[in-house]
């Protein structure tokens, strides 16, 4: 699975509001809500908030990937936010993350999680912060995100 079959640039955006990790929780899934109006935003929050309670899932150099099961969704849905200030997401390094990857993932998706990860990664180790944050609009880091990370 390819990051472009995921990612969307309606679901990018590159100026995150929120301060804290819960705020840009809910920032994200109203993004992903707009475009997704059948899901709810509701159970789409407590699977990201269920998941980030058992581990947190930033992975230093300013990178968070939260992640979540939705059930009764197929597929696996992405957004992606930036914040050139940064969010207190009480990282283990200590630091603000500025680029967050939101995954929600289908009952049928459970295979492909690990695979979509590993592209994150490499699209994080490629030099994503800085590529993203140098970004003019959701379009340039969309072609960006798919140039790192396959694309159809």
């Amino acid at each position: 699975m390819l990051l472009s079959d995921i990612f969307d640039e309606r679901l990018i955006t590159l100026d995150l509001k929120g301060a804290d990790k819960n705020a840009v929780f809910e920032e994200l899934i109203a993004q992903i809500s707009s475009v997704k109006p059948e899901l709810s935003k509701e159970e789409m929050l407590n699977a990201i908030i269920s998941r980030e309670a058992k581990m947190p899932t930033s992975i230093a150099h300013g990178v968070a990937i939260p992640h979540g099961y939705f059930h009764g969704f197929s597929g696996i849905i992405g957004a992606m936010g930036f914040s050139r200030k940064g969010i207190d997401y009480e990282a283990n390094d200590n630091k603000p993350v500025h680029l967050v990857f939101m995954l929600l993932l289908g009952d049928d998706a459970r295979e492909q999680h690990l695979h979509v990860l590993s592209r994150i990664l490499s699209f994080v180790k490629y030099g994503a912060l800085s590529y993203i944050g140098e970004a003019e609009n959701p379009k340039k880091a969309y072609a960006m995100l798919c140039k790192a990370g396959g694309s159809k």
